[in-house]
């Protein structure tokens, strides 16, 4: 009867020495050059035949990461901060759902927004063109017996003043919710391509390591085969 030990299926990781199955372990020798002399450096016990967990070698490519955003950009930002942990937990960077963005409108906000719309198109400036002009007509031209608004209309004045006052603020309100709304994107847009950039090196890294390790066993191979040969013919001759 054959007995297939648990050993076979599973192993220790080397930085916290929990059992894991085998499918969870990574072996140091297939990280990147640089990854692993990190590891190496604070797990002196660390081989290249060494098993790594997947808890553990995300915490040491976050802090690989960390170190060369510092390296390139100095102190990193609550934004590089963010897509560090994203890139670490393999989450999404730009979260759906959760920001101001997603929330409810209030009456007021769409009013703002409603009027700063209006207030800035030709359809008010005409409409708005052509009340004045029917305005001051009536007044200049006498349809009433007496006029409610003579010349220098004063109470005209007084109404392009209060539409002034308070279509001066609601257009702000609207402006600064736009910057908000702007803001968020960008900052959402620099993260993105953070993140981009940091999956495309680990990619080039990973392509450069594979690389290098087809060339070793390609010149492992030519050597085998040059040495078979050496003997074939030697035994030949002989």
């Amino acid at each position: 009867m054959n007995h297939h030990p648990s050993s076979s299926k599973a192993g220790h990781c080397i930085v916290c020495g929990r059992s894991f199955p085998l499918s969870k372990l990574h072996k140091a020798a297939a990280l990147r050059p640089h990854l692993y002399e990190m590891i190496a450096e604070e797990v002196k016990d660390c081989t290249p035949e060494s098993l790594i967990c997947d808890e553990d070698l995300a915490r040491f490519r976050r802090r690989y990461v960390e170190r060369l955003l510092e390296e390139e950009r100095g102190e990193l930002t609550s934004l590089d901060q963010r897509v560090l942990d994203s890139f670490e937990k393999g989450t999404l960077t730009v979260q759906t759902g959760t920001g101001d963005g997603d929330r409810k409108e209030s009456f007021g906000e769409r009013v703002a927004d409603k009027v700063a719309s209006f207030g800035g198109s030709w359809t008010f400036i005409l409409s708005f063109l052509g009340i004045l002009f029917i305005w001051m007509g009536v007044n200049v031209v006498g349809l009433f017996q007496t006029p409610f608004d003579p010349y220098p209309f004063i109470l005209l004045n007084l109404v392009l003043s209060c539409l002034a006052a308070l279509q001066a603020p609601v257009i702000m309100m609207s402006q600064k919710r736009q910057e908000d709304k702007d803001r968020l994107r960008a900052e959402n847009d620099y993260m993105i391509n953070l993140r981009a950039e940091l999956e495309i090196r680990q990619l080039h890294e990973k392509i450069d390591h594979q690389m290098a390790k087809q060339w070793e066993r390609l010149a492992e191979m030519q050597q085998i085969q040059i040495e078979l040969l050496e003997k074939r013919y030697g035994s030949g001759q002989a």
